[in-house]
């Protein structure tokens, strides 16, 4: 099983910024921890990372076309914002789980609204950390209970 987990703008900042909502934990830690539950799940995760939407949107796009069997997003301020990953995202045909280590919804009024919400399986907020992980397990047990893609 294939698994993408997208990482949004300031992601790689993980670790040094607003450790009250982000926590201390880096980037690569929180990647390490996908790729070992990942194996321990039978699941090859990778992670790609960009502050471009751009680069996002085409990185989703050869989702469409590479063989992933699920994704799991994490757009940061992009999911209140574009509607250009929102339409990316539609086209997968496969599991999408949006995450966020903050509760969105008990935040600033503006990150209330994910214009993901509508394309996507579904979402986990405000584990910290543990929102990747548990966004990980979602998505493999989906895969298994839809016979994969």
């Amino acid at each position: 099983m294939n698994i993408l987990m997208l990482h949004g703008v300031n992601h790689n900042m993980f670790g040094k910024r607003n450790p009250a909502h982000y926590g201390s934990t880096t980037l690569d830690q929180i990647n390490d921890a996908l790729a070992q539950l990942g194996q321990t799940l039978g699941a090859r995760v990778e992670a790609f990372q960009t502050n471009h939407e751009g680069a996002m949107c085409e990185r989703i796009h050869q989702a469409v076309q590479d063989g992933t069997d699920a994704v799991l997003i994490n757009a940061g301020a992009w999911t209140h914002t574009s509607y250009a990953i929102r339409d990316a995202l539609e086209m997968l045909s496969c599991p999408v789980v949006e995450l966020h280590m903050s509760n969105i919804h008990a935040r600033e009024a503006f990150r209330h609204v994910s214009v993901l919400a509508g394309v996507v399986t579904g979402q986990v907020v405000g584990f910290g950390v543990d929102s990747y992980l548990l966004a990980l397990r979602a998505a493999v047990s989906k895969c298994a209970q839809d016979g994969g893609r």
